[in-house]
């Protein structure tokens, strides 16, 4: 077994949703689910089939979203993964949405930060072991950080 870490290509820092799910439908199911949840939703969606043709399948309401996960895909190229780029919207906009897809086992992130996924690779195919997204730590919130988190939070509309 080889590990490496793919890092995601995300040079304008797009909100993603990266998942597992196990069957052909889930470009389409994910599609409607998204449609459904955000009218007007941009986004471009890319599934790794992993039977049959084995096809990167692909679907999205946005040309450059769809663009941008075509191309993690194939870099990626793990077996029944997805990624999911949005544009001018946020995962927690479309994360119960997305786990609510009966064919989606798991999201391994929703986030805009940097994020390297971990895969390993087989003579028979390669799976995401899990994913780095972000940074580490550096120290604990203190009290000036509690009002800058709970202002930003109300400045974008998430708390009241």
């Amino acid at each position: 077994m080889e590990l490496t870490t793919v890092a995601v290509h995300n040079p304008d820092g797009l909100n993603l949703i990266l998942g597992q799910s196990h069957f052909i439908k889930t470009v389409e199911d994910i599609h409607e689910a998204v449609v459904g949840a955000v009218p007007g939703a941009k986004f471009g969606l890319a599934f790794c089939e992993a039977s049959d043709k084995c096809l990167i399948r692909l679907t999205g309401t946005d040309e450059d979203c769809i663009a941008l996960a075509r191309r993690n895909a194939g870099a990626i190229g793990c077996g029944h993964s997805f990624i999911l780029f949005m544009r001018d919207m946020f995962p927690i906009n479309i994360v119960n949405t997305v786990q609510a897809v009966p064919e989606v086992v798991r999201l391994f992130c929703a986030t805009a930060n940097p994020v390297q996924v971990v895969v390993a690779a087989t003579e028979q195919g390669r799976g995401i072991l899990g994913v780095i997204d972000g940074f580490a730590p550096k120290g604990e919130e203190g009290p000036e950080d509690v009002e800058r988190r709970k202002g930003f939070l109300r400045m974008i509309g998430y708390k009241l």
